[in-house]
């Protein structure tokens, strides 16, 4: 699962149409990395790429960050920002959040 293409948006297209994706929290747990984030160097892809082996994920480490409201170059340079680890405990962790999302919200 780790390397493979996990299309986040599946879920969200119901009966042909897009839904908007939902922000939800990640919870913080011990097994997060610190990554020291550096304005003209550091891109969200490739520190995927640096931690997960795959550079699709630069959204899961958003999710991990949401003060910063979901854009990269809101990322001051220098903040410690938290890299969701190990992946496949994350994204088990995203969907189950989602779950929760959908429980008390819908899917429509």
């Amino acid at each position: 699962m780790a390397n493979e293409y996990f299309n986040r948006y599946q879920q969200f297209t119901i009966n042909g149409q897009q839904k908007t994706v939902p922000f939800v929290t990640l919870p913080t747990k011990s097994t997060d990395i610190r990554h020291i984030y550096k304005v003209g160097s550091s891109r969200l892809d490739k520190i995927s790429q640096q931690y997960y082996g795959t550079p699709f994920f630069g959204w899961l480490i958003m999710m991990g960050n949401p003060s910063f409201g979901g854009l990269e170059w809101n990322i001051p340079d220098g903040t410690a920002i938290r890299i969701p680890f190990p992946l496949v405990s994350s994204l088990l962790d995203y969907n189950s959040q989602l779950d929760k999302y959908f429980l008390y919200y819908g899917k429509d």
